[in-house]
């Protein structure tokens, strides 16, 4: 309604029936068709290009991954190397030694403690074994998971070729020998069209007769 028709209105001058109403029950379909439109072709959103730095950033991610497992292996087997060598053979050797006091010494309490307390760290660098152990299958384990990423990267590169191929292909079947430049006009509408700026007869006759036709 026009700011027109709408103070007629307020005025009791116009009749109702003659306001046109725009019809609007069609909007939630151009909407739904727009929005399933794809997106303008631009340098912004070229989709080889951005599968192109999906498969570069997710490889040096994955061996950024690789070198930091790579770290805590090489840490892990530092420390097992450690308590297997001198650890053990320390607590072993002390062992050892306060076994042999406690019988020569039966009396003495500080020999019988410190043979427990000997004991005990044996057990507990034992379960710091098991421990390096479990870890380092588990950075087995992750290593392998991981290898998954490189299969996935060449699927993504397989599409990318394809995706090259068919463009290629595409581009060769519907290129053509005559340049566009030389091409005559289309029409933007013809009869039938649900538009009311269509082709006049002049502009029909004038090109039968740039044809030849005329």
């Amino acid at each position: 309604m026009s700011d027109e028709e709408l103070a007629a209105l307020m005025g009791g001058d116009v009749d109702l029936d003659s306001i046109e109403v725009e019809d609007k029950k069609d909007e939630p379909e151009k909407k739904a068709n727009e929005s399933v439109l794809p997106p303008i072709a631009s340098d912004d959103n070229r989709m080889v290009d951005q599968l192109d730095d999906v498969t570069r950033d997710s490889e040096e991610k994955a061996t950024e991954m690789f070198d930091s497992l790579d770290v805590i292996n090489e840490y892990l087997n530092g420390v097992e190397e450690n308590i297997n060598g001198i650890v053990k053979e320390s607590i072993n050797s002390n062992v050892e030694v306060f076994e042999k006091l406690s019988k020569q010494f039966p009396n003495v309490q500080m020999f019988k403690d410190s043979l427990e307390r000997n004991k005990n760290l044996g057990t507990i660098a034992e379960n710091m074994l098991d421990g390096i152990y479990t870890n380092q299958d588990e950075i087995m384990m992750i290593m392998d998971k991981m290898q998954y990423q490189d299969i996935h990267r060449q699927k993504i590169e397989r599409v990318i070729n394809v995706m090259r191929s068919l463009s290629v292909y595409m581009n060769h079947l519907f290129s053509s020998s005559i340049k566009d430049e030389d091409r005559v006009a289309s029409a933007k509408h013809i009869p039938g069209d649900d538009n009311s700026d269509l082709v006049k007869e002049d502009d029909i006759e004038a090109l039968i007769a740039s044809l030849g036709g005329g």
